[in-house]
Formats: C-alpha cells, structure tokens, sequence
C-alpha cells in the first residue's frame, strides 16, 4: 500500500498487486472453513501481503482466527449486500500490506466478533493470548458509542485513552475507517458527508500524528471527493490531462539516476505521484499548475551517510533551490518521519521535488507507528511481569500523544474537550524548549510562556507572575522558539489566579483546561471589578496587562486576608489596591467595590480622584494600631526604577532587592527608549520599615537614577 492517489482509476496511482475483489472473497468465505492442512483461499492475500514484509511469521494463528471469523460472522451482511467477513478481511489486508505484525493482523481479523456476534473476549483470550484479547477489547470499546454529534466527544476520548494504552488499536480503527469511506457510497448523502466531517476533523489529524500516510493521504482523497465533489473532479481532470509520453518528471528523474550511478552512490529513484489532495492544495498555492507539480521524486539509498551523498550529488550536478530544503532526518518530525527535502531544476528551467530517504525511513514514512511492531513486547531476557496492568509503559508513546492523554483526564466537559482536541490536532510541528533544571518540554509551535509554566508546574502555574527566557525577563505571552531556555516565574502568595488575557496566549490543551477550570471555580474573578480594572488594568508607558500587578493576589479563595487596615465597617472585606500598593505610614481612603468589599488606596493616588469624579462616596480607613503590619506576609510595594541600559543591569536589581530580604511577586521591563530603562516591581516586604533602605539599596545600583512609589494614573469615568 502507498499513499498515492486514492481513486484506483487514477493513471498516475501505480501498485505492486492489482486491487483484491471483496466480492469476490465475500463468496469465497461463504463457503466455509477448509481443511487445517492449507490457508482458506480468501485470506491468501493477507497472508501474501504479510509474509513480504516478514517472511517468517508463523501463518497458523491468522487461519485460526479467519476460521472463527468467518463462522461467527456467518450469515451477517453489510448494507452494499457484501459478506460481513469480507469487512475484517479487507481491514486486515490494509494492515499487512503497510506491514503490520501478527498479533495486530490477528486481532484486526477478530475487531468486531465480539460486537456483533456471540464470540466473547474470553473466548479471544483463551484461543489467542493476553496480547489479541486486549486489542479486540480496545477496538470493541470504541465501536460501542454512536458516532452522532452529541457523542462524538465521549467517542474521541475513549478513543484517545485506547490509543495511549495501545496505538495498534488506533491503527486497526484508522484502517476500519478507511475501509468504511471506501464503501460510504451505500450510504445517503447527508451521513456521507457527517462521517467525512468526523474524519477529516479529527482521524486524518491522527493518522497525521501516528505517521500512518498511507491512511491519512487516501482518507483525506475519500473525504474530499464527498464534502467537495466539483473540485475533486476538477482535480482528477487535471490529474488525466496531465498524464503522457513527455513527463518532465521522467526526464529528471533519468538525469539524477545516471548523475548518482557515475558517483558511485546505489540507489533507487521513482517518481512519486501526488495525491488528489497534494495537487489540489499545490494549485490553490500557485495558481497554474506545472508539469513537474504532479509528483515528486522519491530518491532511496541504504545507509543515512548515502542520503547526504545524494544530496552533495544533487546541488553539485544541479541547481538547487535552496529555500526548499529541509533536514528531516536531523530533526525528524513529532510523528517519526525522516527525509531530507530539496528542490532542483532540470531541462528547461523545470523544478522537481526531491525527496531523499533510506528504505527503513521509507517503510516508517508510510506506515509510522505500524512499522514499529509490538512496542509492549517484553525483552525475553527481563524479568516477566507478575501482576497485569491496564496502564501499559510504553517507550515508544510520542510526546504529544502523552500529553493529550494528561490534559483529556482534566476535561470534564465535553465541549471544551472536543474544542481542545480539534484544536490541537490541527497542531503539526512541535518545538523543544529546555528547563532550567536541564529537563525538557515538548510545545505546539506557537506555545507562550503560559503554556510552558502549565506544562512545568501544572495548576501552580496560576500564580505565574513572568517568565526568564534565555536568560531575560519576559512577559507570560512570550512565544517561544525551538531551543529556547524558559524559567516560569511563580508568586510566593498561593491564592493568586490566572488573567482572563492568558487564555488569548495558551495554544496547549492543558493551560487552556487548567485556565477556564480555574475562572469556573471562581466565576467573580472572570470579570474584573470596575474599579479595580480602573486602577490596574493595562498600565501606563506600554505595560503589558498580564505583567502589571492585579488584584487577584490580594484575594483569598478561602475568606478576608489580614491587610492591617481598619474602616467603619468591621464586618467588610478589605483589599490594598494594587495601583498604588499602600504600606504604613502612607495615609489611606477607600471605596466600597463590587461584593461590598472596600479597596484601600494611597490618598494621593490617582484612582481615588477618579473615583471621586464618577460620584463614589470614599470610606475612611487608619492603619490597625498604628502600625499596619500585615499579620502574615507583611506588605506589598510597587516600585519604578529608571536606569540607564547596560549589560547585567537586571542581574544586579534583583540580586539588590533580595539582599533587602524582599520577595518579587511580579515584575516587567519596558523596552529601552533612548538608552533608558523602566523597571517596575511589586514587591513583598516582611516589615513596611524597610522600605526606605530597599530603595537606598536600589538607587545605589550602578546605573539607576531613580526609585519611586508606582502612581498607576485611572482614566475618569
């Protein structure tokens, strides 16, 4: 099987065999089973595709379960009037031409006996192992939920949960479904179309992710022909005007073989027809179509040194395009793939795709995770496992696959599940971003510094306060680059919670869960307070909103925090507004804000004229005892320091402050204007009486010429 075009009377499709008749095999199998000395003739094809790929594999437990089968599903018919058997056998035969190994062969034989006949999974697992009884189990449970609307987002989780423990389950459901699209036409149009929208959203996206391209390059054909039947005609006619005796593929693909034979590099060039997808979305790209944009040329050599010989052979001998190339085999996809990428010119001026591999990287290509075999195969030489497990360890797990299985436990609603698998499915590059541990993190491209502290610290992160990248301090909605160091910064001060503006920066499934699971348990804080969006909303001289200090800090989920502060009220929550971050013996006013909590503001802060302006009647607030102290954290300052630019600048500020015995909760650094920069930070102080030192010690930091208390100005109104 390859992943050429997906309609068999295409010219340009080429296959080893010519397709198998399963109506044929269907009346054949209805015949029932033959002798045990020979294979019934219907499965001679499975087990001639087979033994091409592992020519010792012992044939005789795949008859055994052709036998039971066939006898189970006797009598039973699909809706084009076909055999039920010849369903099994065509998925089957899917499997072993992209290589499959035996025990994934067998249970794709049996993957729905236990469904739809009276066979029983102890049935399969006493005739057939532990291993076949666990895969027909896994494709069994995805078949038992409907495929409506309403269920497809508990059908895809069970699905995923199947994959992660097993991904040749997720192999033998790809191959029922490509078989199931081949045969869709039985069906009406409108359920045609239903099932095309469900495999092109979210079953091509993972055979995309498991590397299966043979499945995923036919099943996108089938769904374009159903949900875009003009256009797939239009291309299948460009497809068949394109074919004849002057292709310029031919040509070149002439030209590299003697070009490789004269450098003594062995190797095996074809040409590589586009799919109908491929060529459709190449036309959309260009516009007209060239004669060389109907393939590709597939060039396959031995060892991974001979790929880069071919290529030195290619750029020397030809002009290569060199925007077109990329290294695969170097940094190979999320998905497996390996191949190196260039583009060359031929005879006049015709530009070809190249693609260079070894013939296992081929094999890989094609198949992905089916290529790999059984990866839970124990090492005969380990020790043998005592007790069974539902939850396989498995090595070879991709990460993103991991990742999804993490985030789906966390997804109770159905709705943001499926909104958050579609989305990162639609995902296909990934980037590494290391921790300052030496650990590493596996991203979307795209990811910010939001995603990479929810995949670090996991709910913690809601207290992020910034991020170190590369060694700078940067805001949360940073996106990060392959290679990047990042250090999420956290908040001492457990109770703060994420900005509503992070979910505008999480690209991965679990910031984004963790973020709206987080704004569901505490509805009030989604929306911000009035005056507290007035004083602390986004700052002034361009700070970015998610670095500026908020107010969620200074709220407990758990009841009033300790502020120091007194106001007529003694029943009122009270809060220290974050624009001004009031500490003793700064004199005080209030406001009474929404929930009848009272905001506590430095009389001359520029929130408290505003408030004044739009009618707010101010409460009178003292600090408790004269004193102010917070009882169990002490207070908060924010703090601007205005420095000219130089190396280690940041470096010596912070090391500043923590020689003052003060806590960073949040801080930002605007870029330079004219050689000067502009550092703010909210601070924790254990006692309010060393803030003038904390600011002697900051203004004598070389380059610093001034720290001031922050004034946040609030527009009126």
């Amino acid at each position: 099987m390859s992943a050429e075009a997906a309609d068999p009377g295409a010219p340009l499709r080429r296959r080893s065999r010519p397709r198998i008749d399963l109506r044929r095999l269907g009346r054949v199998a209805l015949r029932g089973p033959v002798s045990r000395d020979r294979l019934p003739d219907a499965i001679s094809h499975v087990a001639e595709a087979h033994r091409a790929h592992h020519p010792d594999a012992d044939l005789t437990i795949l008859r055994r379960a052709y036998v039971l089968a066939e006898s189970s599903h006797r009598g039973q018919m699909r809706k084009s009037g076909e055999p039920y058997i010849t369903h099994p056998l065509a998925v089957t035969l899917i499997l072993a031409e992209l290589g499959a190994e035996t025990t994934t062969l067998t249970a794709s034989l049996l993957h729905d006996t236990v469904e739809d006949t009276e066979v029983t999974l102890d049935q399969v697992k006493e005739q057939f192992g532990d291993e076949v009884c666990y895969l027909v189990d896994g494709v069994t449970k995805l078949e038992k939920v409907d495929y409506g609307a309403a269920a497809e987002p508990e059908t895809f989780r069970k699905m995923l949960v199947a994959t992660g423990n097993d991904v040749r389950v997720m192999s033998i459901k790809l191959a029922d479904r490509l078989h199931n699209m081949r045969t869709l036409g039985v069906m009406r149009p409108e359920k045609q179309a239903r099932i095309a929208k469900v495999t092109r959203d979210v079953l091509i996206p993972l055979a995309e992710r498991l590397g299966v391209q043979a499945l995923k390059t036919e099943l996108e054909d089938l769904v374009f022909a159903i949900l875009h039947p003009e256009e797939y005609e239009e291309t299948r006619a460009l497809i068949a005007a394109a074919t004849g005796p002057d292709d310029p593929l031919e040509t070149i693909a002439d030209n590299v073989t003697h070009t490789l034979r004269d450098a003594g590099i062995s190797a095996e060039v074809l040409i590589r027809p586009r799919h109908f997808v491929s060529v459709h979305r190449v036309r959309r790209k260009r516009g007209e179509l060239r004669g060389t944009d109907f393939g590709r040329l597939l060039v396959l050599v031995g060892e991974d040194a001979d790929c880069y010989a071919v290529l030195g052979e290619l750029h020397t001998c030809f002009t290569p395009v060199i925007s077109e190339f990329k290294d695969f085999i170097a940094a190979p996809k999320f998905n497996l793939y390996q191949s190196l990428h260039t583009a060359v010119v031929g005879p006049e001026g015709a530009v070809a795709e190249v693609l260079i591999r070894t013939h296992r990287m081929h094999k890989v290509a094609e198949a992905g995770v089916v290529a790999l075999g059984n990866p839970y195969a124990q090492d005969p030489a380990a020790a043998p496992q005592t007790e069974p497990s539902d939850e396989r360890a498995d090595p070879t797990r991709p990460g993103w696959l991991s990742r999804l299985l993490d985030w789906q436990e966390s997804a109770t609603d159905p709705d943001t599940f499926w909104t958050t698998l579609r989305d990162d499915l639609a995902q296909d590059r990934e980037i590494t971003v290391f921790r300052t541990d030496g650990g590493t993190l596996g991203l979307p491209a795209g990811a910010s510094c939001v995603d990479a502290a929810y995949a670090q610290y996991g709910d913690l992160a809601h207290t992020a306060i910034g991020a170190r990248v590369n060694g700078r301090l940067a805001t949360l909605s940073t996106v990060l680059s392959d290679g990047d160091t990042v250090q999420p910064l956290l908040a001492q001060d457990t109770v703060s919670g994420p900005s509503p503006d992070w979910l505008d920066h999480a690209r991965t499934p679990a910031a984004r869960i963790a973020i709206t699971g987080w704004f569901s348990d505490h509805p009030d804080e989604a929306k911000p307070d009035p005056e507290t969006a007035d004083a602390t909303g986004p700052g002034t001289r361009g700070e970015p909103a998610a670095a500026t200090e908020r107010e969620a800090p200074a709220r407990s989920r758990s009841g009033p925090r300790p502020t120091g502060v007194v106001v007529d009220d003694p029943n009122a929550q009270v809060r220290l507004a974050g624009c001004c971050t009031p500490v003793p013996p700064d004199e005080l006013t209030g406001f009474v804000v929404r929930g009848g909590a009272v905001t506590v503001h430095r009389r001359e802060c520029p929130a408290v004229a505003a408030m004044q302006e739009i009618g707010r009647a101010p409460v009178v607030a003292r600090w408790a005892d004269g004193e102010g102290r917070e009882s169990d954290a002490g207070c908060r300052v924010t703090l601007v320091a205005e420095s000219f630019g130089r190396p280690r600048l940041l470096a010596d500020l912070t090391e500043a402050i923590a020689t003052a015995d003060a806590a960073i909760v949040s801080a930002t650094v605007e870029p330079p204007s004219e050689q000067r920069v502009r550092h703010t930070y909210t601070l924790r102080l254990p006692d309010a009486a060393g803030l003038p030192g904390l600011m002697r010690a900051m203004r004598d930091v070389a380059g610093v010429y001034d720290v001031s208390r922050a004034q946040h100005p609030a527009p009126a109104g």
